[in-house]
């Protein structure tokens, strides 16, 4: 896979979450203003409750195709090679449909069950059994938009991505004008994920020529299986690593304390978009060198940590020196907010970080290790979480955020050596470059945001980051044009 494919597909998918996150942002102020909160709270647990079994039904099973995919993916794009990948992809995707089915089946029967035993309310019910819809259907447009990624191909779903948040704004806003309910309010979500489910459908039937019907091929099941079975427990150690704070501090130190860490918590959260985009395009061509170019490999995971390093750096210190002027963005009372948010965006260097190095292991048939060290980590998360919640509340939970992450960051980068013959010394002087140029811009911000409007002075601060960065040679023009030109141009066929 070419940088520019790299650089084009990361742009584009940013792009798209950007996009999606503003109008997802727009839509939820709307309801806010327009649902008295009891309301707001049954459309949302109903989506929460369904998002929850949701990892049951994929259990990995994306990443699996993804990987391997692009590893089918032939040096020569002649019309034999092309058969040949294509041959391939649609046996993957059948079995992985022979899986995917039972486990949609089940999961719709564990959600019907638990939200009738757990005694809700029928409308409440009634708003999960429609929620479920959209559940089966994200489900298996995710697995038809993995299949794609296994092409390099990040384009169509970013469009998607942008498209599916516009349809949940449009119509709901009409069923808000309407004082239609929730019921239909849930329907327009349902609307969306039909959109997407079709969409996804009909470029990997008519545009890559992949027949959608299960195949059962024991051997081939058996081999998914056993690959897939680390990435779901994945995937579920990382749901409860990501919730499970805020569940202990509910219980430890009460619902003010939950409250506070939200701000931080959602700060963070949203800011993941950013490895997260440029990881989805980067994943698969992991999976292609590790078949057929280590020393690629080794150069992409370079560059891929790199770029990351010099991304989180100035965000991270430019929102802890703005913490106190973030946190008045919200309400006064959150002011108590600020020295948490200051900790856990010490995490964000190796948050990171932490997703190259995962999708490494995970592209490299190490998502045992990768599996392992999350449950590392989950354990080590509980028992700090124990032990500094009852005694700091906020505070605490904010230090487990960052010794967590680090102990991640260490645990993945253990293995990495072992896998590819990469440079650490290269990746080392590009962040101490970084730290120089980050330095005068924390500088140039404690002085300027006593002075003038904190969006003008992240601007200023962004400027005076990235020139130094470039006078020191930290960043490229060649890199900088590279994701520019990634934006024109045609969309050339990447299969």
């Amino acid at each position: 896979m070419k940088i520019t494919n790299i650089a084009k597909n990361t742009s584009y998918y940013t792009l798209a979450l950007v996009m999606q996150k503003i109008i997802s942002f727009s839509f939820f102020i709307i309801l806010a203003r327009n649902l008295i909160p009891v309301d707001l709270g049954k459309y949302y647990l109903a989506i929460s409750f369904t998002t929850i079994f949701a990892v049951f039904i994929d259990l990995g099973l994306a990443n699996v195709l993804t990987r391997e995919v692009a590893r089918l993916r032939p040096a020569r794009q002649d019309f034999g090679g092309q058969a040949k990948t294509r041959h391939g992809a649609q046996e993957l995707l059948g079995n992985v449909l022979a899986i995917k089915i039972p486990l949609a089946i089940f999961s719709l029967i564990a959600v019907v069950v638990l939200i009738n035993v757990l005694g809700y309310s029928a409308l409440t019910r009634q708003l999960v059994y429609l929620s479920s819809i959209c559940m089966i259907l994200d489900s298996f447009t995710l697995i038809f938009f993995a299949c794609i990624r296994g092409w390099h191909n990040l384009t169509f779903e970013s469009i998607s991505a942008v498209i599916f948040q516009l349809i949940i704004l449009s119509l709901g806003f009409i069923v808000l004008r309407l004082n239609l309910g929730l019921k239909w309010l849930m329907g327009a979500l349902i609307m969306a994920s039909a959109f997407n489910f079709c969409y996804a459908t009909i470029l990997i039937r008519y545009k890559w020529k992949i027949k959608l019907w299960p195949r059962v091929e024991t051997k081939l099941i058996k081999a998914i299986i056993k690959i897939t079975i680390p990435f779901g427990i994945f995937g579920i150690l990382q749901r409860l690593y990501v919730y499970l704070d805020t569940v202990l501090l509910s219980v430890l130190a009460g619902d003010k304390f939950v409250g506070l860490y939200q701000i931080a918590f959602k700060i963070v959260f949203a800011l993941q978009f950013l490895p997260m985009a440029f990881m989805a395009s980067l994943y698969p061509a992991f999976a292609a060198y590790w078949a057929k170019n280590r020393e690629q490999l080794a150069i992409t995971f370079e560059r891929a940590m790199s770029y990351l390093i010099i991304i989180s750096l100035p965000i991270s210190i430019g929102i802890i020196v703005l913490a106190d002027k973030i946190i008045l963005l919200f309400k006064p009372e959150y002011l108590s907010a600020v020295l948490p948010l200051q900790i856990i965006m010490a995490s964000l260097l190796f948050l990171f970080l932490n997703f190259p190095i995962g999708s490494l292991l995970n592209a490299c048939d190490k998502q045992k290790i990768n599996t392992m060290n999350m449950g590392i980590t989950v354990g080590v998360s509980v028992i700090l979480n124990l032990i500094l919640i009852p005694k700091f509340q906020t505070v605490g939970a904010s230090i487990t955020v960052v010794a967590t992450n680090f102990l991640m960051f260490v645990l993945g980068i253990y293995w990495v050596p072992q896998i590819i013959k990469y440079r650490p010394k290269k990746i080392i002087l590009i962040a101490l470059k970084a730290l120089m140029a980050v330095a005068v811009m924390a500088a140039a911000v404690l002085i300027l945001k006593s002075i003038l409007d904190i969006f003008v002075v992240i601007i200023i601060a962004g400027i005076i980051y990235f020139a130094i960065l470039l006078a020191l040679g930290g960043v490229k023009k060649a890199d900088i044009a590279s994701i520019l030109n990634s934006f024109h141009g045609n969309i050339k066929k990447s299969s």
